[in-house]
């Protein structure tokens, strides 16, 4: 996945249970050490990876996320960045897709909170799901009443796949 934010890209890539950034030519291993989803924290380790001087002190550092469903931000060392993705995803794709509720990224259904027939209200969490060692709440776009359920708790979900739908 491509992200960029300021002028930079950043290339972050899945490696067993880590993940391999690479920014400027630089590979950079991420550890995650902690995730505290209530306070959208994460603690890291980074270990630059070089050839000629294989030996690298790593890093550690909190990092800060937060969304309003539009955008993201990432805030490290009292700087704050908003990410676009630029690679692997569609222009314009939205999170509620003809009045389906739509998984954001791949991963695990957690919890499921409604039912069929169950009268929801815009905020309401709807189920959560665990991605990347993060947590990530599904929630009501507009008031209304679950009329499907697509999936259980458990259950492994692809990006973009219809989780729930919600009608007036």
């Amino acid at each position: 996945m491509k992200i960029t934010f300021d002028t930079q890209t950043l290339e972050i890539n899945p490696s067993d249970e880590d993940y391999i950034a690479v920014m400027d030519g630089k590979k950079i291993l991420v550890e995650i050490i902690r995730v505290d989803a209530g306070q959208g924290r994460m603690d890291l380790r980074f270990t630059e990876l070089s050839e000629s001087d294989p030996v690298r002190e790593p890093v550690s550092k909190s990092v800060y996320v937060s969304s309003d469903m539009a955008k993201r931000w990432v805030t490290i060392d009292g700087c704050t960045m908003m990410l676009k993705k630029t690679s692997g995803a569609k222009q314009g794709v939205r999170h509620d897709y003809a009045g389906g509720l739509i998984a954001p990224m791949p991963g695990q259904v957690r919890s499921v909170a409604v039912g069929v027939g169950d009268v929801v209200k815009k905020g309401q969490t709807l189920l959560t799901m665990e991605a990347m060692k993060m947590e990530i709440r599904i929630q009501a776009l507009k008031d209304g009443r679950v009329t499907a359920l697509h999936v259980a708790q458990g259950q492994t979900v692809e990006r973009e796949q219809i989780l729930i739908e919600v009608e007036d």
